[in-house]
């Protein structure tokens, strides 16, 4: 009886070995490799899938998700002669399981080696000032050799990523020292053209400033020459009219004897203003000569003729 059960238990391991081998589960996003009798038989995606027992075996397995590789740290040299530590990140994904099988043994190992010795490839082309700024082609040049050589192996690289760039430090205190000097550079650079703006305004304040004011001395001039000329001609045009009003009065009966006594009153006033406007006055020999002028005068003016009556015609 124990005999019977315990064939019973070998027969249920047996079934239980049977139906794992038989019976397998490929998940979502991967791919299983199935050799027959030692040799590639088929590729098994997503899915339920059924082998032959004890002659079908799943070899490889393979994730198809887009997989991260990190790439170690290593020295380059770059054109210059100067050392620097550089890593970073490798994007792939495994389009044929098949040839990422049997193209090699381990594409991991593989992309990671070739990547290190493309970037010391490419680091060697650039001096250390351009590494920072030639990171982007740097990336497309080591995807490209890349892709290059894992295309036999099924796997498709898309894309890497450089992360640190670390030179010695040394080479790091020059480079501080250098733009710290580019940045003083800079500042002053920037603080005399604020100079040199700032006179130039300056300049042209006062030029448009001198420019303004003689604009308004020139207005100011000809508008003061302008009601100059008017006066003059106002002056000019009064004095005219008194003149013919003058003329016209002395036509009239006793005008010429009123023109008389004004013109003796004008002459004394003037005499008697004469002392008092000038610091050099010529007098006569005695002082007694002037009553005698003025005298004089009012005898020429009183015996001026009187105005001739206008001529009649005989009949």
């Amino acid at each position: 009886m124990s005999g019977g059960l315990f064939v019973m238990f070998i027969l249920a391991i047996l079934v239980v070995v049977t139906i794992a081998k038989t019976a397998r589960v490929v998940p979502q996003q991967s791919a299983f490799v199935v050799e027959r009798l030692g040799k590639y038989h088929k590729t098994l995606n997503a899915g339920f899938h059924i082998l032959v027992p004890f002659i079908d075996t799943v070899r490889y397995k393979h994730s198809l998700k887009e997989t991260a590789i990190d790439i170690p740290e290593q020295v380059c040299i770059t054109r210059d002669n100067v050392q620097v530590g550089v890593d970073g990140v490798l994007y792939l994904k495994v389009l044929n399981a098949e040839r990422a099988s049997y193209g090699i043994s381990d594409y991991q190992f593989a992309l990671t080696q070739l990547a290190q010795t493309t970037l010391r490839s490419e680091i060697g082309k650039i001096d250390l000032d351009r590494t920072f700024e030639e990171r982007t082609n740097i990336n497309v040049q080591v995807v490209n050799e890349l892709d290059k050589a894992s295309e036999p192996w099924g796997v498709k690289v898309l894309r890497y990523e450089i992360k640190n760039i670390t030179p010695p430090k040394d080479v790091l205190n020059a480079m501080e020292k250098q733009m710290r000097a580019e940045r003083e550079k800079r500042a002053v650079v920037l603080t005399s053209e604020g100079q040199r703006d700032a006179a130039i305004n300056e300049a042209e304040g006062e030029k448009q400033q001198v420019i303004k004011a003689s604009e308004a001395k020139r207005q100011q001039q000809i508008n003061e020459a302008e009601g100059a000329a008017q006066a003059i001609l106002a002056i000019a045009t009064a004095t005219a009219e008194g003149i013919r009003k003058v003329a016209e009065s002395t036509q009239v009966p006793g005008g010429f004897e009123a023109l008389q006594l004004r013109v003796a009153e004008q002459y004394i006033a003037r005499f008697g203003e004469l002392a008092k406007s000038s610091n050099t006055l010529v007098l006569p020999a005695t002082v007694s000569d002037v009553g005698s002028m003025i005298a004089l005068a009012m005898n020429v003016i009183a015996k001026q003729p009187a105005s001739p009556a206008p001529p009649t015609t005989k009949p």
